[in-house]
């Protein structure tokens, strides 16, 4: 039989991510990720695997990411079984994760069937429900980076840091046919180099045949991650000078801890005088927790830090609220104050309560320190609308807005080309996924460049056979 890779999420896009490798025992999943964006595109999308779950293996979990891993359970709910293969700590993330992601459905579900559906017929259902997330907890196998795994019939993969945030990985996949070993990489998401509190990816990555990789800023320069500090302070500083209040859209995963670190840290060194810090989102808390249980992820620096203050996340200087009540009283309050919510596009959850309560007032301020996907409402605020839909209500844009893109967790075209140049020379392929059109063809340019000939960029159910 022929290996086939069959490319169904993030291919020429940036979201959804979800690739089959079709082996001779069966279909295995290389991450399971939900399509984000508008409603009707992302219903469609999501309800559409383009494989019988009940056929799928084995999956292969890059990283806790939602685009990445938040279609686990729509899989275990159509008769997937199998084993779901991950690090120790993106495993812990996805139990709250996906939980999460199922309460959010179902709660939006609710809404919409009750204020928004003019009758039955335009009732909508969750993706799943928190009971299908539950049963895929039960799934999940804790693989050690460095450790090879056997996962399918003389196949072997191995999870290498992929630096990009808590617990991801590259996944190095070896395949033996006929005393010959095809060696293909998944990227999953490529952290940076000098990334607050992680360890950097893994360097040089191994020598392989064929290259599947994430394209996300691969036509970009970020800042220096660590000047992303001394920004923030100068925002809070001007916006509290002008009485105003700041609003910081953030992945629970990652893009939380690193503003609350740096926070701290700003605190510490008497760059920024203490004021109410509010990090309002339960998941985010959870989030925190797991982060803190997690050390073997960190680099010496944050190890240092947490020796030195005894904490990394300014839990003595930052209020994390789980609790409703005191969520819906920080938009009673008119004070000074720093709040970071999810969800990072602006899509769902409690960072729609504090836009809508505060987009209106040109004293404060919003921040958007990470990526915003097409047709999301954080891309909307990136593009200054002037007025922007939220919970079926238009609200003025008087706000200032500010995007600090050197906070990104993912790499950019010169951490792409130094992670991957070197592997470009000797690859029987590559695949550049995992971004806009502009993006996909500047990673299609790197590895060319690098003197890879045959650089893909592969479309919705395109295949490709493994020689």
């Amino acid at each position: 039989m022929v290996i086939e890779l069959e490319f169904q999420g993030a291919a020429g896009t940036v979201t959804g991510s979800m690739h089959v490798l079709h082996l001779p025992d069966g279909p295995v999943l290389l991450d399971c990720g939900l399509f984000q964006g508008r409603r009707s595109w992302a219903k469609e999308r999501n309800q559409s695997l383009g494989i019988r779950p009940a056929d799928v293996r084995a999956v292969l979990l890059s990283h806790a990411h939602i685009d990445h891993s938040g279609k686990l359970p729509y899989l275990t709910a159509h008769k997937f079984s199998g084993p779901i293969y991950a690090t120790s700590a993106t495993c812990d993330l996805c139990k709250v994760m996906l939980a999460d992601s199922a309460k959010i459905q179902q709660e939006d579900a609710r809404y919409w069937n009750k204020r928004r559906a003019a009758d039955p017929s335009e009732y909508i259902q969750p993706l799943y429900t928190i009971e299908d997330a539950q049963a895929t907890e039960k799934l999940f196998q804790e693989i050690p980076y460095g450790r090879s795994l056997p996962f399918a019939k003389d196949c072997t993969a191995t999870f290498l840091d992929a630096g990009h945030i808590l617990g991801s990985a590259c996944v190095l996949i070896e395949i033996e046919r006929g005393g010959k070993t095809t060696r293909l990489l998944y990227t999953g998401d490529l952290g940076r180099f000098d990334l607050p509190i992680l360890r950097d990816p893994t360097h040089p990555l191994p020598e392989v045949d064929y290259l599947i990789t994430e394209s996300t800023y691969a036509n970009r320069r970020h800042d220096n991650p660590t000047a992303m500090k001394g920004a923030i302070v100068r925002i809070i500083n001007e916006t509290r000078e002008a009485g105003g209040r700041v609003i910081i859209p953030a992945f629970s995963v990652g893009r939380t801890q690193h503003l609350a670190y740096f926070l701290h840290q700003a605190i510490a060194e008497g760059l920024l005088e203490p004021l109410p810090i509010y990090v309002d989102s339960p998941l985010s808390v959870r989030v925190t927790d797991i982060f803190t249980r997690h050390p073997e992820c960190y680099d010496e620096q944050a190890r240092e830090f947490w020796r030195e203050e005894g904490d990394v996340f300014g839990r003595g200087l930052v209020q994390y609220i789980t609790d409703v009540r005191q969520s819906k009283q920080l938009n009673q309050r008119s004070d000074p104050s720093v709040i970071i919510s999810t969800s990072g596009m602006c899509e769902a959850g409690r960072i729609l309560h504090h836009l809508k309560n505060n987009i209106g007032d040109e004293r404060n301020t919003v921040v958007i320190v990470g990526f915003q996907a097409e047709n999301t409402l954080g891309r909307r605020i990136v593009d200054r609308v002037k007025e922007l839909r939220i919970f079926g209500r238009l609200y003025p844009l008087l706000a200032r807005v500010e995007v600090l893109n050197g906070f990104s967790a993912h790499a950019d075209a010169d951490d792409l080309t130094r992670l991957l140049g070197p592997l470009a020379r000797k690859l029987k392929g590559a695949f550049a996924v995992h971004g806009e059109r502009g993006q996909l063809e500047a990673m299609a340019e790197i590895l060319n460049n690098a003197g890879c000939s045959n650089a893909a960029i592969p479309r919705p159910g395109d295949r490709f056979a493994l020689a």
